[in-house]
């Protein structure tokens, strides 16, 4: 056992390139050192993927060693990576691009169409791949407060976050509704409806309101009363006698 544990420490060293190298990997990496394995390829992340199926059991045969070892998770695996990695398939991913370079010409276009062929044919329309800092999983492209940022993934202060929102939702930019005010009261407090009008108000001023409004609820009764006793005088020159109702 001591003697393979001098074997890995010294295959270590020779594939980290010193004992510098191999520490920061022990510390970041765990047992990813002591690993020796074929290159398999690597990713715009820099993220290296490595297979060994003769020392290592199934599950363990396939490991990535991270491009930024201090800002690492699982999500930073890239996409077309993911399925190699657990074993979903034995190609890595620039393979396939080889392939179907390979087969395109062999491939009868059943479905003509003005789009540019390289987008179009013969595996349909892909969206080119947008990320920032590499980041495949857009929800941690956030900030962290407003107008702050997010030092932790680089994000400088005011940039939008990536991740998606649903249309109405108010953390989409597009469902926003540009702040405008409507009136101001006294001493520049501007407000934007009257609800918000009503929660700026002293006591003061609520209760000079009330009793404004008070007031004209008394001269409109007394507006209709008047109406009411002329419509009545009017309907006894007309007809003559009383009216139902009236108690004269």
């Amino acid at each position: 056992m001591v003697w393979s544990v001098i074997q890995n420490f010294k295959t270590g060293l020779k594939y980290r390139g010193g004992w510098w190298n191999l520490v920061v990997h022990m510390y970041t990496n765990g047992d990813y050192p002591f690993k020796v394995g074929t290159y398999m390829g690597c990713d715009g992340a820099g993220n290296r993927y490595y297979e060994n199926r003769i020392d290592y059991p199934f599950g363990q045969h396939r490991w990535v060693e991270p491009g930024d070892i201090n800002n690492f998770d699982s999500s930073s695996i890239a996409p077309e990576w993911h399925g190699w990695m657990v074993s979903q398939n034995d190609v890595p991913p620039q393979s396939f691009e080889d392939f179907v370079e390979a087969k395109a010409p062999h491939i009868i276009n059943t479905s003509p169409s003005d789009a540019p062929a390289e987008y179009n044919f013969p595996v349909g329309h892909q969206e080119k791949m947008f990320n920032f800092h590499h980041m495949h999983n857009q929800s941690q492209v956030r900030s962290r407060g407003y107008n702050i940022g997010n030092p932790i993934v680089g994000l400088p202060p005011g940039a939008p976050d990536a991740y998606y929102t649903q249309p109405g939702s108010p953390y989409n930019p597009a469902s926003r509704k540009k702040l405008e005010f409507i009136g101001e009261l006294s001493g520049g407090r501007k407000y934007k409806s009257q609800k918000w009008a009503d929660r700026l108000r002293t006591p003061e001023e609520k209760a000079a309101i009330a009793a404004a409004e008070e007031e004209n609820v008394k001269k409109e009764m007394e507006k209709f009363a008047k109406l009411k006793s002329q419509r009545l005088v009017a309907a006894r020159a007309d007809r003559g006698g009383t009216i139902a109702g009236d108690e004269e």
